[in-house]
This record gives structure tokens, C-alpha cells and sequence, in this order.
């Protein structure tokens, strides 16, 4: 893990909800979700594909398709804009979030052969943000984007600079990404499963560039993945998703020592073990799938895969994110501490009151 130097947020995301109008209704894939990232950070954001995060990483830049509509609140500490400001009040093609997007805040993109277009060198990819952000002398831009090349450990940088995508194997195709996407010394990096298509040699390889780039650039990192390894290996801070909600948050020594969410539970159940044993040490196997995000009942979204369910308690209630411990927060009715007893309580006597309604109105 890295070490964190500063206290203050470079990112607060507030009660973001992202919904999709379909012909069959609302489908909201990210509802509520809420965590902050530090100067210097590296928040992990864990889930199962389908959980909504790559959709609230592309709402931070405003890159979400245009049938995807955002409300909440993304404070971004801004050099460029000179304070705070609410990334969701920009004009997502205007001129104020395009002077954040790629010089500021960059994204690493999951899939590098998607990412960079066939029809141009990767060079000139590379330079667009350079010219954009950083000069618009195409000799000096070129020296820029070379040396950034150089850093990320792309070999014989001058040659690469001037060839094709298809030309580059897979792992230095996300070298170059890494390349563009840290070419204007951002301070706040998306990195959307980077390393997801490569052998684990490359990976490896991949992470410990990324965290030599964040010491030297001093970088707040915004790491998805649903590899609970390499969050072990990258990050400070770890947000588990469910169901487009973080339903676990805590630095990433108590999520694997003290994990309280069954959800949280059974991903670090599903991990390998060295030294586990075939039939004593079986995988844990988490039942069933993410449920489409529509129409859902007012109740836990994880109320029909989890084996610590409450009947007529989880079915009928969802859970808020609270704090039980300092830096420590979950939102599940069956846990042990005083803040989850005290929710639990409240949530059984709205469900008493309402049923009582009901009955009366009957």
C-alpha cells in the first residue's frame, strides 16, 4: 500500500444515482453511491461485473452515453477551475469539463485495442492530450509524449511512437494507454481493470509501473477491479459494490481481516488460498447473479444470494451505509455492532407501522 501524505479530498462523490430510461421503464444501475478519495490515495472499487462501476467512474468525466443521466453530487478539487467545483453542473461536452478531463483527471480504459484508434500512430494519440493541455508547439509535444513512452517502459520509444495499434502486443498497448492517459500529470487517475486481458507476468508488471508513476506524480488512483488480489497489492482503501450501492467501505487491511457484509464475505471466500486443500478448502461459491436494476422492491438488494438474510426484515427494508467502527462502514441488518442493532431496530418499526396501515386501510 502507499502511504498518504494528505487529509484533503481531491474527489467526493455524493448520493450519485445513474439512471437509463428503456422502454419497459427506469433502470438505475448506480443508486446512492457515496465515498471519497484523498490526495495521494488509492481507493479500490470492488464488485462483480454488472455492479455499476464503471458507469460511476465514466459519470465522474462525463463520458457516460447520452441516454445515461446523472444526479448527485462529483466535488472535484480543480487547479484549472480554482477551487471545488461540481463536475455534474458542467456541460458535460463544454469548455470548463474538457480543461479538467485528460489534463487533471484521466482514465485508463479497460479494453486498450477499443481504446486507441486503428487509424492513427500511437504517437500521434498520445500527443493529442499534449497539444490540448500542455503546448501547441507539435515539436516539443512529440519530446513530451516521448519521454512519458520512456517512463512507462515502452522500449525503443522513437520507432513505437510512429507505429499502429495492431503493432504493439497487449501488454505494451496498455503501456502506451498508461502513457496517454499520464502524459499531462493528472491528479486524480481511473484505472477501469487495467490489467483484466493480460498474462499475470505483464500484470504484475503493469501494477508496479502504476504505482511507481502515482509516487513520482503524487496521483490519487480510482482503481476498479473485481481482482480482490490486486486490491490487495494497490490499494489504501477498499469500496465494495452491490447493485449500483457500496454495501462495504474500509481501508484494505480490515476488509480482509474483519469483512462484515456476506457480500463482502463471500468475494474474499471466492479468492484462492496457497496451501488450500481440493476437497477441504473448496472456493466459496457466491449463489446466483446480479439482479437487473429496475423496478426493484424496497428491499436489501442482496436479500435473495445471501445466506444471513433476515425474513421479513431484509425482504421488506434496504439497509443505508453506516459507520460501526472508525473509517469502517456496511450496510447489512444481521451484524453484531451497536449501529447495525440500532438500524435494524428502526427499519422493524417502520416495517411494523406500515404493515399496521395497511392493515387499517384494509
Amino acid at each position: 500500500m502507499n502511504e498518504v501524505n494528505h487529509s484533503e479530498n481531491i474527489l467526493e462523490v455524493k448520493d450519485l444515482h445513474v439512471d437509463i430510461s428503456m422502454h419497459e421503464g427506469t433502470l438505475t444501475p448506480v443508486r446512492g453511491v457515496s465515498f471519497e478519495i484523498k490526495k495521494g490515495e488509492t481507493l479500490g472499487l470492488v464488485g462483480e461485473s454488472g455492479s455499476g462501476k464503471s458507469l460511476t467512474c465514466k459519470a465522474i468525466l462525463g463520458i457516460n452515453e447520452k441516454k445515461c443521466k446523472s444526479r448527485g453530487e462529483i466535488i472535484f478539487q480543480s487547479g484549472e477551475m480554482g477551487g471545488k467545483i461540481d463536475l455534474l453542473s458542467l456541460n458535460p461536452t463544454g469548455k470548463e469539463i474538457r480543461s479538467i478531463r485528460g489534463k487533471e483527471i484521466s482514465m485508463i480504459f479497460q479494453e486498450p485495442m477499443v481504446a486507441f484508434s486503428p487509424m492513427y500512430t500511437i504517437g500521434n494519440q498520445i500527443n493529442e492530450a499534449t497539444l490540448l493541455h500542455i503546448t501547441k508547439d507539435k515539436k516539443k509535444a512529440k519530446e513530451i509524449s516521448l519521454e512519458m513512452m520512456k517512463k512507462v517502459g515502452i522500449a525503443n520509444a522513437e520507432k513505437r511512437y510512429n507505429q499502429y495499434p495492431h503493432e504493439f502486443s497487449g501488454g505494451m498497448l496498455q503501456r502506451a494507454l498508461i502513457a496517454m492517459a499520464l502524459v499531462c500529470n493528472p491528479d486524480l487517475l481511473i484505472a477501469d481493470e487495467p490489467t483484466t486481458a493480460l498474462d499475470v507476468t505483464i500484470q504484475a508488471q503493469i501494477l508496479e509501473l502504476m504505482k511507481e508513476m502515482q509516487k513520482e506524480f503524487n496521483m490519487a488512483i480510482l482503481f476498479i477491479t473485481h481482482d480482490l488480489g490486486v486490491v490487495a497489492k494497490m490499494c489504501d482503501r477498499v469500496a465494495v459494490m452491490y447493485l449500483g450501492k457500496v454495501v462495504e467501505s474500509a481501508d484494505s487491511q480490515t476488509i480482509y481481516a474483519n469483512p462484515q457484509h456476506p457480500y463482502t464475505r463471500g468475494l474474499i471466500g471466492s479468492v484462492h488460498k496457497i496451501g488450500a486443500q481440493k476437497k477441504e478448502d473448496r472456493l466459496f461459491s457466491i449463489e446466483g447473479t446480479v439482479p437487473l436494476a429496475m423496478n426493484l422492491p424496497e428491499a436489501c438488494g442482496f436479500y435473495d444470494r445471501c445466506d444471513a438474510r433476515i425474513e421479513g426484515l431484509c425482504d421488506k427494508a434496504d439497509p443505508e451505509l453506516i459507520e460501526i467502527e472508525p473509517g469502517h462502514k456496511i450496510a447489512c441488518f444481521n451484524c453484531p455492532h451497536e449501529a447495525c442493532k440500532k438500524q435494524r431496530a428502526e427499519a422493524e418499526a417502520r416495517i411494523k407501522a406500515r404493515e399496521a396501515g395497511e392493515g387499517g386501510n384494509a
